[in-house]
């Protein structure tokens, strides 16, 4: 499971039939721009980042300037991360091409990012599930790293050897929200941005995952599945005891920065997943397959945070196409969203990154 972006393949695999996606070669930037779909009225001036791959959890520095972002490119068959400018401009990789990577985000001044990795584990992408067991997502065993934003010198931040992924940066820049299988269950952490200090902050048995932190540093938004009875929990220890987990079935929830005053957001149905916030911290966009939830037509979605068991009647639809949304995020002055869609692939698959004016 690779944080946020297996939900980017899930545009066929949560049919649990499709064939993976296959990798595609160097990708040029294009900065396009484009039309909106019928019904995106809050849309405009859409431009299209990447040109080709599988690109996605494209993510703004705090001043707005660049992009980190993970990418499947340059003959590889998993990602690696990137950073580009905020009009697409100077990419190049900064991973050190190992293994395989999640989820990066730009450190205080924009020197350095980290990112989930699995280089202490793997030369080369690791082996993918076995296709009899479904639409699963392998725990692989990440760890958080730092790395200069020239791609040099990069440095373990944790050592725990199981999955430890799904970063992001707490708005004042001091800690690092994340999920980690450190503890025997996937449960959620904070700590400080150079490892110390860990403190966890779920511990209900099931997945916890995606977390992100409010404009204002105080409330943690998430996704999670928890087993209801008996025959749930021991079907979701086994798989998980062979480093696996099904996701297609995951709620919102929110808590407060110390885990405390925990409550469910959404009950939907099917897989929310990749929750942000409104610069104002009062509302949630995120992508939802709930309408169809073995597809993989998965849209973007806004829901106001102090919804309790929120249903279709609380939401309110921000993209329309036939195709793959996900991975949410506005600009720091809220006057852009960036995510990633599988609209105007060229080819089966291809997930390009797309950045639009918002429309409030």
């Amino acid at each position: 499971m690779s944080g946020r972006t297996r939900w980017k393949r899930a545009i066929g695999a949560l049919a649990l039939g499709a064939s993976t996606l296959a990798a595609i070669g160097a990708a040029r930037t294009s900065s396009a721009r484009i039309d909106a779909e019928p019904g995106e009225k809050h849309l405009r001036n859409l431009r299209q980042l990447t040109d080709g791959g599988e690109n996605a959890e494209a993510y703004w520095s705090a001043d707005a300037k660049w992009i980190t972002f993970q990418s499947t490119r340059d003959g590889r068959t998993c990602d690696q991360q990137y950073v580009m400018r905020a009009d697409g401009r100077d990419m190049r990789r900064v991973s050190d091409g190992r293994g395989k990577t999640t989820c990066g985000w730009f450190l205080p001044g924009n020197k350095r990012i980290f990112f989930g990795a699995s280089t202490a584990h793997d030369s080369v992408c690791p082996a993918k599930p076995d296709p009899s067991k479904g639409y699963v997502w392998p725990l692989d065993k990440y760890d958080i790293y730092t790395v200069g934003v020239d791609g040099r010198d990069q440095r373990r931040l944790t050592n725990y050897d199981v999955y430890t992924a799904e970063g992001v940066l707490s708005p004042d820049g001091k800690r690092i929200v994340l999920t980690s299988l450190k503890d025997g269950d996937l449960d959620i952490y904070t700590m400080n941005v150079d490892g110390t200090d860990v403190r966890r902050l779920t511990s209900t048995i099931g997945y916890d995952g995606g977390p992100w932190w409010s404009p204002d540093g105080k409330r943690i938004i998430y996704r999670a599945h928890h087993p209801k009875d008996s025959l749930e929990v021991r079907q979701y220890k086994e798989l998980l005891a062979q480093g696996f987990i099904r996701p297609s079935k995951v709620e919102l929830y929110v808590m407060d920065a110390d885990g405390k005053n925990n409550r469910q957001v959404t009950a939907l149905g099917g897989a929310n997943f990749g929750p942000s916030w409104t610069p104002d911290g009062n509302k949630i966009i995120f992508a939802s397959n709930y309408v169809a939830p073995r597809s993989g037509n998965f849209e973007l979605y806004l829901v106001d945070v102090s919804k309790t068991m929120a249903t279709t009647a609380d939401l309110e639809q921000i993209t329309f196409s036939p195709t793959f949304d996900g991975f949410p995020m506005f600009s720091p002055d809220g006057k852009q969203l960036i995510w990633a869609s599988n609209r105007r692939a060229a080819k089966p698959g291809e997930t390009n990154l797309f950045v639009a004016d918002w429309v409030p």
